[in-house]
């Protein structure tokens, strides 16, 4: 397996290559060469596999034992997911109106990305340790991204990490998951920008080609192809928790709903669509509504940042949108390359009609007001007292929609983070939050991050940050 980037400039690179790089040189995303395709009895095989036996499986497929023996890979998994407060690790809850829900944030930061970042960790440890080096990962967050990064890599000796925040536009315990971690190798910057802006001065840095090198410097955001890898696991195993047991061998089809910020999540769903999976693929957002409108109109168009109660998905430039196109357009680059360098420019793009019609036979896509969030959270507590964060709402929303209307296709909702993450909405949807110890915890621990203003270059600050990193080592 080797992987290309999706604009066409580079190809042939190994899997420790695309684990160790943030952006592709040429400014896209990695991507594998062929994305392999499952037959029925694989398949079949696989649907009486535990979750944590699905993310090895899925991961043995775009890992090469020359990069990783098997055996190792197994091994770096078990450890990975063993911070994970229940049995099944991602249980799904079978609940009323005929509700699944996927519960995929029983992690070290209640939010799902500990599921990818967890086993990230591990793959980076094993080449570091194998390769004696050092990296820095420079990180920005809308919210969960950020601590999920730090917990995976705190107190590793062969690595610092450089995390931007959105101060004042992530929740409080979000942000205290993250200021919280007083470790040598832990630095992090609150920034007054949107994770939009945020991006920014990460996109500069990684073009730097010559910074990077120096500094091996690496990013573990949904950039990174291994998150959008491990991530692809939970696609199966949602989808043969769902499908019903007398059906035997069939393997009939069932829709996976997906709340949608940065896409990476709903990237690795097409992914598994494209492996022989038959699922079908819902994006659903809140108010920031590119995807939507990319979907339904073809305008991939960037609006007006709104700060909704679904924080941690208020992004109005989701980059792994790339990676989906891509797909769409059976890998070519040329044409990606053409599209993206027009949105750069332009920040506006119409997706060409051929493209828009095979981007519609991936997913479907629909956006949820804060009212429809709220009423939400309010319906699926009264009619099963279950609590569900804002993000995992957006997802109900669609599922309570399409269940009025009688829709019988089977149906799994994936729920991103615990409402225990988001207390002031649980408290506006006039409910009562339950607080783990971990996270009372928080409210007593001390801080430690840098403010930045937004008139400050960060560009700047943050190569000064990387080089006294750098200086401090050697």
């Amino acid at each position: 397996m080797k992987y290309t980037s999706t604009q066409g400039g580079v190809s042939g690179v190994d899997f420790e290559g695309v684990l160790f790089a943030g952006f592709a040189p040429d400014g896209g995303l990695f991507m594998p060469e062929h994305i392999p395709k499952l037959n029925k009895e694989t398949l079949t095989t696989w649907r009486t596999f535990s979750y944590k036996e699905l993310v090895k499986e899925v991961c043995s497929l775009f890992i090469p034992s020359d990069a990783i023996p098997r055996i190792e890979l197994n091994g770096l998994i078990d450890k990975a997911l063993t911070r994970f407060r229940h049995k099944d690790i991602v249980p799904l809850s079978r609940l009323r109106s005929g509700l699944n829900v996927l519960e995929m944030w029983h992690g070290a930061t209640h939010a799902f990305k500990d599921l990818a970042m967890s086993c990230v960790g591990q793959f980076l440890d094993y080449f570091l340790k194998k390769n004696n080096k050092h990296v820095n990962i420079l990180v920005a967050t809308s919210g969960d991204t950020g601590s999920s990064a730090i917990e995976s890599v705190r107190g590793v000796p062969n690595i610092d990490i450089i995390v931007l925040l959105p101060h004042g536009r992530c929740t409080e315990i979000q942000e205290r998951q993250m200021t919280t971690v007083i470790e040598d190798n832990v630095h992090v910057f609150a920034v007054d920008g949107t994770s939009d802006e945020l991006d920014e001065p990460i996109k500069k840095l990684f073009r730097d080609t010559a910074f990077v090198k120096k500094h091996n410097l690496i990013s573990t955001n949904s950039v990174n192809w291994a998150r959008v890898m491990v991530q692809i696991a939970h696609f199966f195993y949602g989808y043969f928790q769902c499908i019903p047991e007398k059906a035997s061998d069939m393997l009939p089809p069932v829709e996976l709903v997906v709340p949608t910020g940065g896409a990476g999540n709903i990237t690795a769903g097409c992914i598994a669509q494209k492996m022989g999976l038959p699922i079908q693929l819902v994006a659903v957002v809140n108010s920031n509504d590119i995807i939507c409108r990319s979907v339904q109109h073809g305008d991939f168009s960037l609006g007006d940042m709104e700060r909704t109660l679904a924080s941690a998905m208020d992004i109005q430039e989701p980059y792994n949108m790339e990676r989906i196109l891509w797909l769409a357009a059976d890998s070519d680059s040329a044409k990606i390359k053409e599209m993206m360098t027009e949105f750069t420019e332009r920040k506006r793009l119409k997706i060409p009609q051929e493209l828009h019609l095979r981007l519609q036979e991936m997913m479907k896509s629909c956006s949820v007001p804060d009212d429809g969030i709220l009423q939400t959270i309010r319906r699926c507590w009264e009619e099963n007292q279950c609590l569900l964060c804002p993000h995992s709402a957006v997802a109900v929303f669609y599922h309570y929609q399409q269940f009025d209307s009688n829709r019988i296709l089977p149906r799994c909702c994936l729920a991103p983070a615990s409402a225990a993450k988001f207390q002031d909405v649980i408290l506006r949807a006039g409910l009562v939050p339950e607080i783990p110890e971990e996270i009372k915890a928080l409210m007593k621990k001390e801080t430690r991050s840098t403010f930045l203003k937004r008139q400050d270059d960060w560009e700047k600050i943050l190569r000064e940050k990387i080089e006294a990193i750098y200086q401090k080592r050697i």
